[in-house]
């Protein structure tokens, strides 16, 4: 079942993932100069310069940086595309952004800045093996929601990964990685409660 939705998602569906990817680029390569009025700065934040909270997400330290987090979001979108309509995509990013953010303002106060939108990606992750878990539990689905809680059970414990950390040139802040995804699995969870509340159509 896995297997059949992964070759079949609608044409519409990536109408959404190819606009944010084209958002990360436009922001790397045409607004260069946007990573100090724009990274998430704690002390500018609680200055109140509070789109940073948002901001922070869009932007990347080097190309190696862009170009994982644009691998993901299509890699994201191929897995999970079916999973939610754009409009749920949406309610996910959003969820996972503010998560991330919150995680890190509230519980991280070591952290002076971040940049990357992996905490983002890591929570339509996570809302996407919810809908999978959901629908069908096949040794496929199994595997992949083992791999993902694996990784970050490791980042929580032993750090980035190795190879992750080595293709950067900053330091990888995994705790965006597990925000992220709590934000992602409550979302999922809270569509997934909100779709069984709906009335049945007549």
């Amino acid at each position: 079942m896995v297997i059949e939705r992964l070759f079949h998602a609608r044409r519409g569906d990536w109408v959404l993932p190819i606009a944010l990817s084209a958002l990360l680029l436009a922001v790397y390569f045409v607004v260069p100069g946007a990573a100090p009025g724009w990274r998430y700065d704690r002390a500018a934040i609680q200055d109140g310069e509070a789109w940073r909270l948002v901001t922070g997400h869009l932007l990347h330290a080097d190309a190696h940086h862009l170009g994982w987090n644009v691998f993901g979001v299509l890699l994201v979108w191929f897995l999970f595309a079916r999973d939610y309509t754009p409009r749920q995509w949406l309610a996910i990013l959003v969820t996972s952004t503010a998560v991330t953010s919150a995680g890190f303002l509230l519980l991280e106060p070591a952290l002076d800045w971040y940049v990357g939108f992996s905490g983002v990606l890591h929570g339509c992750m996570a809302a996407g093996l919810v809908a999978w878990l959901r629908s069908t539990r096949d040794p496929l689905t199994w595997l992949v929601a083992g791999l993902f809680a694996a990784k970050l059970a490791w980042e929580h414990f032993q750090g980035a990964l190795p190879f992750t950390a080595g293709t950067l040139s900053l330091p990888v802040v995994h705790e965006a990685h597990s925000y992220g995804a709590i934000g992602g699995a409550l979302a999922a969870l809270w569509l997934g409660r909100s779709r069984r509340s709906s009335p049945a159509s007549l």
